[in-house]
């Protein structure tokens, strides 16, 4: 940890970067963001098996922008998000530093694309051994028994939208869930609704969730909807063999089209 907090002081020391956005000690032993922004307030700074949250979601906020230059500490789904958020052409080449605490307790300063893509690549899968048998099972069931799944699942949504603001991928500053002029998806919370809200945002998802679970862990009523966006992103994947958050120039498989492309509905 003296470590990671002596490359965060020098960082700002130097004037490489203006924040540092890691993370703390929160209530009951949890860990939450932490923005340091002076070598003074480097000592709140920690690091552990606790530090799951994906950090990149703060990336993107104006607000964060003005900070100035940006370092992040950075788990392997912070990672991926940095790439696909790179690609998506929200974050600029070099603008955020990672930092990258490896296993033998050291740091890893990742100052440009090329350089996160290449150590994205040693990473083992984003998923967890629990949720992947999770997911298999589901991919295992029928439709039928999945849309029942699902529909038992979302009757618990309230519709607080925790899903939605602590994604990294749900960036856009006017969502289509609040346009009520006119109204797509109905705001109510009931069967209808929660399913149209839900089936919308995975398939905006598809081929770009990094698997980071966040949206899962931010369900106040314990949804396991992390899995709905998983499914989607792994359908794309197997489809067009396209992973989300490997690289900073990758296309979105469900944003673009080759004009020559062989499907009738393209021309």
């Amino acid at each position: 940890m003296d470590v990671l907090r002596n490359k965060a002081r020098d960082l700002l020391a130097q004037g490489q970067v203006q924040v540092v956005i890691g993370y703390e000690a929160g209530t009951g032993g949890a860990r939450r963001p932490s923005f340091v922004r002076s070598e003074a307030d480097v000592a709140r700074l920690v690091w552990d098996a606790d530090c799951v949250g994906n950090l990149a979601g703060y990336l993107t906020r104006a607000e964060i922008k003005k900070m100035g230059k940006i370092a992040v500490v950075a788990n392997a789904a912070t990672l991926r998000a940095l790439l696909q958020l790179t690609a998506e052409h929200q974050l600029a080449e070099g603008a955020v530093s990672a930092l990258v605490v490896t296993e033998e307790g050291a740091v890893l300063e990742l100052s440009n694309a090329q350089a996160v893509t290449e150590h994205v690549a040693t990473l083992p899968a984003s998923l967890s051994a629990a949720d992947r048998e999770k997911l298999d099972q589901l991919m295992a069931l029928s439709r039928e028994e999945r849309r029942a799944f699902w529909e038992q699942e979302l009757q618990r949504c309230i519709k607080c939208y925790a899903c939605r603001s602590s994604c990294p991928m749900c960036y856009c500053g006017s969502c289509t869930m609040d346009c009520n002029r006119p109204q797509w998806v109905p705001v109510a919370s009931h069967e209808m609704g929660n399913l149209e809200y839900h089936t919308v945002r995975a398939m905006h998802l598809a081929g770009r969730c990094v698997e980071c679970g966040e949206c899962g862990r931010a369900c106040p009523v314990g949804i396991p909807i992390h899995l709905l966006t998983c499914y989607a992103e792994e359908s794309v994947r197997r489809q067009f063999g396209q992973p989300a958050g490997t690289s900073a120039t990758l296309n979105y498989a469900l944003g673009t089209f080759r004009p020559d492309d062989q499907e009738t509905f393209i021309r």
